[in-house]
């Protein structure tokens, strides 16, 4: 499995470990960057990772900013991507069983190292259920499709 993973300044330290983690893992990453603790814009990471998830040059993507929240918007506006912001493992498995999420968001000021691990590993290892949830699904691409 490829995972691509970007951050702004807010969540460069998060996204590191989140990087390092995964290796650890045997997980192949594609960190996009950012590269450093200078401060820089979340939508340009939030959007290519939505673009390599999109494209199929990785199949998920985790992406990284102080709250999770403007990084999420960013990479919403790519066209198949659904992502969706964890605070806990909990949140991030339904995340993908429910919605089928390509793209976790998380918020880099406010997780433990050890809460970063299980939300990350209960994300992977959920699998999206089909069903009821696949006509909700369905919606939201349809809508994609029509803009």
């Amino acid at each position: 499995m490829i995972i691509a993973l970007g951050s702004d300044h807010g969540g460069f330290d998060t996204k590191n470990l989140v990087v390092n983690y995964l290796k650890e893992k045997g997980y192949e990453v594609k960190d996009i960057g950012c590269n450093s603790t200078d401060s820089c814009d979340y939508p340009l990471f939030g959007l290519e990772v939505g673009e390599i998830v999109a494209s199929k040059q990785a199949d998920i993507g985790i992406v990284v900013c102080t709250t999770g929240v403007g990084i999420s918007i960013a990479a919403n506006k790519v066209k198949g991507i659904r992502c969706g912001l964890a605070w806990n493992p909990t949140i991030a498995k339904y995340c993908r069983m429910h919605n089928d999420c390509n793209v976790l968001a998380l918020p880099g000021k406010y997780l433990s190292e050890e809460e970063i691990y299980e939300i990350v590993k209960a994300f992977l290892e959920a699998e999206f259920e089909g069903g009821r949830h696949q006509r909700r699904v369905d919606i939201i691409n349809q809508y994609d499709r029509e803009r």
